[in-house]
C-alpha cells in the first residue's frame, strides 16, 4: 500500500471514502464532517449570556418605566379626589355654619312655626346679679316658680 492509502486507512472512515474518490469526495465529506470549534461555541455561548443579560435589563428598565407611568397616573387621580373632597369640606362647613346662624333659626320659627317675639313682660329671669353696697355682687332671689322649688343645695343657700 502507499502512503497515502495507509493514511487513508489509520483515518477515519470517510477520509478514506473521500481519497478514493477524489478532489470532489474531499470537498463532499469535508462539508458532512466538520469538529466543532470549541472557541466558536464559547464565544456564542457569551453571546447569547451576553444578549440575555442586557435584554432581561431593558426589560426591567422598560418595566420599572411603566409601572411608574401607571403609579403618576394614579397620584393624579389621587390628587383630583383630594381636592374634591377639600371644596366638598368647605361646602359643608358654609353650610353648617348657615343652618347654625341663630338669625336664620329664628326666621324659621316665625314663617314656619308661626312663633312670635316674646314681649318684655313674658321674660322672666332664673337669677339675676345686682351690685350691692359694698360693691361686690350679691345673689337675688329667682323671681320664677321653677326656681323657686329649686334642689336640695339651694335651699340649704337660702335658709
Amino acid at each position: 500500500m502507499s502512503t497515502m492509502a495507509a493514511r487513508a486507512e489509520t483515518g477515519r472512515p470517510g477520509r478514506r471514502l473521500a481519497l478514493s474518490l477524489g478532489p470532489a469526495g474531499q470537498e463532499m465529506a469535508a462539508r458532512f464532517h466538520r469538529e466543532r470549534d470549541r472557541g466558536r461555541l464559547r464565544a456564542m455561548g457569551v453571546a447569547v449570556a451576553l444578549g440575555a443579560v442586557l435584554m432581561t435589563g431593558f426589560l426591567g428598565v422598560v418595566g420599572l418605566r411603566a409601572q411608574q407611568v401607571r403609579l403618576s397616573y394614579r397620584m393624579d387621580s389621587l390628587r383630583t379626589t383630594r381636592a374634591e373632597t377639600e371644596e366638598l369640606n368647605r361646602r359643608l362647613k358654609v353650610e353648617l355654619a348657615t343652618l347654625r346662624s341663630l338669625a336664620r333659626i329664628e326666621d324659621k320659627a316665625r314663617h314656619e312655626l308661626g312663633m312670635i317675639a316674646p314681649g318684655r313682660d313674658q321674660v322672666q329671669l332664673a337669677r339675676e346679679f345686682v351690685v350691692g353696697d359694698g360693691g361686690a355682687s350679691r345673689a337675688v332671689p329667682p323671681r320664677t316658680a321653677a326656681a323657686d322649688r329649686g334642689t336640695t343645695g339651694e335651699r340649704t343657700l337660702r335658709r
